[in-house]
């Protein structure tokens, strides 16, 4: 077993090259037992990390996981040392971002041209958006800053809004050589709606704020935001001019718009339009919970995929910076997590370690499910406990901002296809787009279940 490193707050005992059982213990009234255990979470999810191996590359998962989720790992990973302080993982998360930002520093690494799709690109450039917003430490010069980084996805994203069909939105797929080019899905035009409010809301930048107010609209008047229950449906295609839905939901979907309204909310001092929105989002929401605590609707067959096991994890950070950026919020979504960790804490009984956690919190024991997702969603509902007692966002606004900035960024880059054609593709590359040609290539009939193996 590797051992990536130990935290402060991971109480373990080396012996003889073994790492002895750990249960983990969880007092949510004693802020040193949530890092604990928070760092424990992070300890066991990072055995599954091999970017800082040698031979491998940094930001880097093995099989079964997609480029896109290293990235959400490490927006994880930033939210940990903004709850705890703990410094332990910084200089790795700094590395894997830094790298897989790319030669033109817009997160679109030549590597990984066949799987890249705006939902892909977008994940790393909302974490370097974190980093900007929780004051991470700078990266070392002549790196671009944070801010530089989720600047360039904003800006290479923008030109792809595409009003060919269905009167806008964002393909799924970047390239139209990648299976999903005629997917038109919420996770994309939700991260690029996220991205934009919260660099309005970093920024004061109104530009930001209109790109966001497009996506939104968009999404209401094409029906992927459900206009009687706020439920955000997967995504339609465009070779019927989107009239057909994928109805399944997510709560990624949910959160990551549910995070956009918030920042706009705040940056509009209080928008009664968006204090609205925020609070449908949050009343949809509820369908993600059984007795305050959280499950992806998956989960009762038994049949999630890869991806859909670290779901939520995104919804959990979405909702604690909902609840530290609209106030009136707080309350509600504190009661969930702390109900929510309790139980996912009582999965955490299994793996090597005796301590890697499981998928199922409403079961309150392991359910056998163990990955990089399961790990990630436990850490997150842990560490957002601690919301209260951080520091709160940074913004250039506020005065608080110190990440280096590009509003250019990504702009001077050569185009997309011009630049990703013909490379060469890895192993990862060939496995992954070969399972969903072949899955894609048996029909719809399984909607997200399918669509969504790549996001």
């Amino acid at each position: 077993m590797r051992i990536p490193s130990l935290t402060h707050a991971t109480t373990l005992y080396i012996l003889a090259g073994q790492v002895a059982h750990a249960a983990i213990e969880l007092n949510l009234d004693d802020d040193e037992s949530i890092k604990q255990a928070a760092g424990r979470a992070a300890f066991d999810m990072l055995q599954y990390y091999t970017g800082n191996e040698t031979g491998d590359v940094p930001g880097n998962l093995p099989d079964p996981y997609y480029w896109w989720e290293c990235g959400a790992m490490f927006d994880s990973l930033i939210n940990y040392w903004y709850y705890t302080s703990d410094t332990t993982y910084n200089s790795l998360v700094t590395q894997g971002l830094l790298h897989q930002a790319g030669t033109s520093s817009d997160f679109m690494p030549t590597n990984q041209s066949k799987t890249l799709g705006n939902d892909d690109q977008a994940f790393w450039g909302m974490a370097a958006m974190t980093a900007a917003e929780t004051g991470f430490p700078d990266p070392p010069s002549p790196s671009p800053g944070w801010l530089a980084l989720a600047q360039a996805v904003f800006n290479t994203q923008k030109p792809r809004w595409d009003e060919t069909s269905c009167g806008g939105g964002l393909r799924w797929q970047i390239f139209p050589f990648n299976v999903g080019y005629n997917y038109k899905n919420s996770i994309s035009n939700g991260c690029y709606f996220n991205l934009a409010a919260r660099l309005a809301l970093y920024s004061g930048n109104q530009t930001y704020a209109d790109e966001a107010g497009k996506v939104w609209d968009w999404m209401w008047s094409v029906g992927l935001i459900k206009h009687d229950t706020y439920h955000i449906v997967d995504g339609a295609h465009n070779t019927d001019n989107c009239t057909g839905m994928d109805g399944n939901t997510w709560t990624y979907n949910s959160g990551v718009f549910l995070l956009g309204t918030a920042a706009m909310y705040n940056y509009t001092n209080g928008s009664e339009v968006w204090r609205e929105r925020t609070d449908r989002l949050i009343e949809a929401g509820k369908k993600f919970f059984i007795n305050d605590v959280m499950y992806e609707g998956c989960e009762a067959s038994g049949k999630c995929n890869v991806d859909q096991r670290s779901f939520k994890a995104y919804y959990t950070r979405w909702l604690a910076a909902t609840a530290e950026l609209v106030p009136h919020t707080h309350d509600n979504i504190i009661t969930e997590f702390r109900a929510s960790a309790i139980a996912a804490v009582k999965t955490c009984t299994a793996g090597s370690t005796g301590t890697a956690c499981g998928l199922k919190w409403t079961e309150g024991v392991n359910d056998g499910s163990l990955g990089v997702g399961e790990q990630m969603a436990v850490m997150e509902i842990i560490q957002s406990n601690l919301v209260d007692k951080a520091p709160g966002w940074r913004s250039e606004v506020k005065g608080t901002g110190t990440s280096k900035g590009d509003a250019n960024a990504g702009l001077t880059a050569p185009g997309d296809e011009e630049r990703l054609v013909g490379d060469v593709t890895t192993t990862a590359d060939r496995v992954g787009a070969g399972i969903l040609t072949a899955l894609v290539l048996i029909g719809v009939l399984g909607g997200s279940a399918v669509l969504c193996i790549s996001e």
